[in-house]
């Protein structure tokens, strides 16, 4: 078994189930020195939007977190939207990924992907989820 809470800031829990698939990732891509960058971006349907891209090495001043077999960078300000947030990754016959669970989020849309975060920093044009419209991704 491996940790399920990523190991030197305790910020951010990493699932079994997220844990797994970023290290098949990371085989199947071959690129087992890797690590999976996790990152906020304006945007989306709720005003801003997660992110995730494997990476070769951490950017200056990321937070690296270590797991087992695998690195997560985040940079800082992301950090800050991300603490005490859950990422897990769920296989389903609707379609499978990563979820990303966030107390920080005053409001996410119905897609996942997007969220409007407690401190009101989301613009007004991001307000309405268009998800069912296709306004996601």
């Amino acid at each position: 078994m491996f940790a399920d809470v990523l190991e030197n800031t305790g910020v951010i829990t990493i699932t079994p189930a997220a844990g797994q698939k970023v290290r098949d990732l990371l085989i199947s891509k071959n690129v087992p020195d890797y690590g999976l960058r996790v990152f906020i971006s304006g945007g989306g349907c709720s005003g801003m939007q997660y992110g995730m891209a494997l990476e070769a090495e951490a950017r200056p001043y990321d937070n690296v977190l270590e797991g087992t077999g695998f690195r997560v960078f985040v940079d800082p300000t992301s950090m800050m939207y991300l603490e005490n947030a859950v990422i897990d990754f769920e296989d389903n016959i609707m379609g499978g990924g990563f979820k990303i669970e966030n107390p920080n989020a005053a409001a996410s849309c119905g897609c996942g992907t997007s969220f409007k975060p407690k401190n009101g920093e989301a613009t007004a044009a991001g307000a309405g989820c268009g998800c069912g419209s296709g306004g996601c991704g």
